[in-house]
């Protein structure tokens, strides 16, 4: 059973419009460093500590913004941390939902193989790298497509018409380069 492209596009717009008008804008990207922080201050209980005045962490990033990220690494069990957690398990959900993933969806497709020949493990480092770069970006521009394109161009904001045509300038000929050959 396949979904059509428009069907999963108003439904992914009408969740969007109810997470920003019920609960707050929705971003994905710092809930990593929120991971992060989870991981490391279960290495190191000393990395966050609550104070009289709230949370704070002996690393700068976690304990920037009054400590909000430190508090979120205390109490992970917040709206923003559990949406990203729900969607992978949706994902998993959905893909299991309609008989899984068979061996033609992980197959190179055509595209990659006249690009970059057939090897599936060339192609799932690609997609690492390119995950990695994207998360990178994303933290280094304090936030990702969901909090600064998607949320941000629901809510009018310049800052998200800003970042997507920022965004579309670099990867539309991005694109172009990469599959110049199909």
């Amino acid at each position: 059973m396949t979904l059509d492209w428009r069907i999963g596009g108003v439904a992914l717009g009408l969740v969007f419009l109810l997470a920003v008008t019920l609960v707050k804008p929705i971003g994905v990207s710092t809930q990593f460093v929120i991971l992060d922080g989870i991981i490391g201050d279960a290495v190191n209980a000393e990395l966050v500590t609550k104070t009289e005045e709230g949370y704070t962490s002996t690393n700068a990033y976690l304990a920037k913004s009054n400590g909000k990220y430190a508090k979120n690494v205390a109490n992970p069990l917040n709206y923003s941390f559990v949406f990203v957690v729900a969607m992978a398990i949706g994902a998993a959900v959905s893909a299991k939902l309609r008989g899984g993933i068979d061996k033609a969806e992980r197959a190179v497709p055509e595209v990659w193989r006249a690009n970059f020949g057939d090897s599936a493990a060339k192609r799932y480092g690609a997609a690492f790298i390119g995950g990695f770069i994207v998360l990178f970006g994303a933290r280094l521009a304090g936030g990702c497509t969901s909090g600064h394109m998607m949320s941000g161009l629901m809510q009018t904001a310049l800052s998200g018409y800003i970042f997507t045509l920022g965004a579309f300038a670099a990867a539309i000929p991005t694109a172009i380069y990469m599959y110049r050959k199909g």
